[in-house]
């Protein structure tokens, strides 16, 4: 017997309805079961082909970078994480990706880092003629060579590190006066940016302070990039007026804002351009001798201070962690110090010469990558193969920096140890085979990051000089520091006791 809707509860769809969300629900799983089968051919956790829910859970969690290097481990070189997203940990393969003639692109991943949503930057244009025109423009800048006094920019940001410790926090054998590295090494690095970028120091080492606040909100806003990215769309919501006005802004007088009016005031003193602009020979400068406008020379110079930070800032401190409990390391680094007695800080020149040193500093990026998003790139329209399998054009493609360092194959059994050593030892292709490897973290081909040689000249400067007049030992073995995974590393509390080093003989 029929029935009729005027019969039915209210609450009881009518026949109409029922049948377009028959309809609906049909389309939904045949669209589903179509989106599956195009990557079926890649193995992966089961839920992740049906649904980015796991993917979400993950990038949510703070310890993305380790369930995907367990993902590398179980199912191989390259898995599926989610529907559309595949996971390589091949290095050859992402090479390919970098390639000056490959015809992948960025991902649309890459939006969630406009710090300003109506502009994009270096690190998130995704047209490959755009990225490479801004690129030429702020290369002369990030090679140094425009920059005075580049390197005694370097050191003496050092010097005011190691004074911070020693009028502050030195300890003796009868009393303790523990820091957080972790806080101290961020200090270090904003400072060091913001002299090379601007030519002065915010003043966080002077003050021995976050100065403006702007690290703690930092720290609390990169997560939201790591789940801004996932949902990149939303990027066309934050660029409404109605709603950028919640948003960091140069108005602001702390935090992010405050960094922003400070590159817009530096910025703001160089235009219009002058006869005398080469007097300015900070990287801002050659960011506008090049062509930058001021809009994009302030954009530029917010990305150096939020990206090259914290990165770098890990670096250091976990090298720092990992050579001082370690005695063997430790005592091996110092006898080339004292053997070859460089300057205090040494100088680049130094630092080539001193292969151990720069075994430390490589094994240091290895152990803990700085940076673990996944960085990805969409394949082709017409797509790729990957050992034989087809990979439609769309797809997105990450690649896990962690499962890469710590292969075993590629890097021994003892991949899981901080051992210098595996830098010096082996024929000459081996040698360049792993340091190619250990320059994944600096980024692949077209897309490697500019501030790769400022990054290095900072690590070799500041590890060598802390580790020469210093004796750090861990407060709290049992739990030595906090770390939550967001793209990069955001950690805190890592209390560390600091005795001066005897001086040489």
């Amino acid at each position: 017997m029929a029935l009729h809707s005027d019969l039915l509860p209210w609450y009881f769809p009518s026949t109409g309805l029922l049948l377009v969300m028959g309809v609906a629900f049909t389309a939904f799983v045949c669209h589903t079961c179509w989106v599956y089968a195009q990557l079926r051919h890649f193995p992966g956790p089961p839920l992740a082909g049906w649904s980015r829910l796991p993917l979400i859970v993950w990038t949510m969690s703070g310890r993305a970078h380790l369930k995907y290097q367990e993902i590398s481990e179980t199912y191989g070189p390259i898995a599926r994480i989610a529907p559309t997203v595949l996971l390589s940990s091949d290095v050859e393969f992402m090479r390919k990706i970098a390639a000056a003639r490959s015809k992948y692109r960025r991902n649309e991943w890459y939006m969630a880092f406009r710090f300003n949503p109506d502009r994009d930057t270096i690190i998130s244009h995704r047209d490959d003629e755009e990225h490479a025109r801004l690129k030429m423009k702020l290369a002369p800048g990030y090679s140094g060579k425009e920059i005075d006094g580049l390197e005694a920019k370097i050191d003496a940001n050092v010097k005011a590190f190691v004074k911070l410790i020693e009028t502050s926090y030195l300890s003796g054998p009868s009393d303790t006066k523990p820091f957080d590295l972790a806080e101290k090494t961020q200090f270090f690095t904003l400072d060091t940016i913001a002299d090379i970028s601007f030519g002065s120091p915010i003043g966080c080492l002077a003050n021995d302070s976050d100065m403006y606040g702007y690290l703690k909100q930092a720290a609390a806003s990169f997560p939201f990039f790591m789940v801004l990215g996932l949902f990149p769309r939303i990027m066309h919501i934050l660029a409404l007026d109605s709603v950028k006005r919640f948003l960091p802004s140069a108005k602001d007088s702390l935090g992010m804002g405050r960094i922003m009016r400070l590159a817009s005031e530096t910025a703001g003193k160089r235009f219009p351009l002058k006869d005398d602009e080469g007097v300015h020979r900070d990287m801002l400068g050659s960011f506008i001798r090049h062509g930058l406008t001021r809009a994009e020379a302030e954009a530029e110079s917010l990305v150096q201070i939020l990206a090259g930070g914290e990165t770098t800032a890990t670096t250091i401190r976990m090298t720092i962690f990992h050579v001082s409990t370690n005695p063997r390391v430790l005592n091996k680094l110092r006898a080339e110090i004292f053997r070859v007695r460089p300057s205090s800080p040494l100088t680049d020149a130094e630092a080539k010469n001193m292969p151990y040193l720069q075994a430390v500093v490589k094994e240091g990026l290895r152990i803990f990558p700085p940076i673990t998003g996944l960085l990805f790139k969409d394949t082709p329209i017409g797509g790729d193969t990957y050992d034989g399998k087809f990979i439609p054009g769309g797809t997105a493609i990450g690649f896990s920096f962690l499962a890469a360092v710590m292969d075993k194959k590629a890097w021994g059994e003892d991949s899981h140890v901080f051992r210098p050593e595996r830098f010096l030892e082996g024929s000459d292709e081996e040698l360049r085979n792993r340091d190619a490897m250990v320059e994944l973290v600096f980024g692949f081909g077209r897309w490697r990051c500019l501030g790769r040689n400022i990054a290095v000249s900072e690590l070799t400067k500041v590890i060598s000089e802390l580790l020469r007049t210093f004796d750090f030992s861990v407060v709290n073995p049992m739990n030595p520091f906090k770390t939550r995974n967001a793209g990069i590393h955001l950690q805190s509390d890592m209390w560390m006791r600091a005795e001066k080093v005897a001086q040489y003989h």
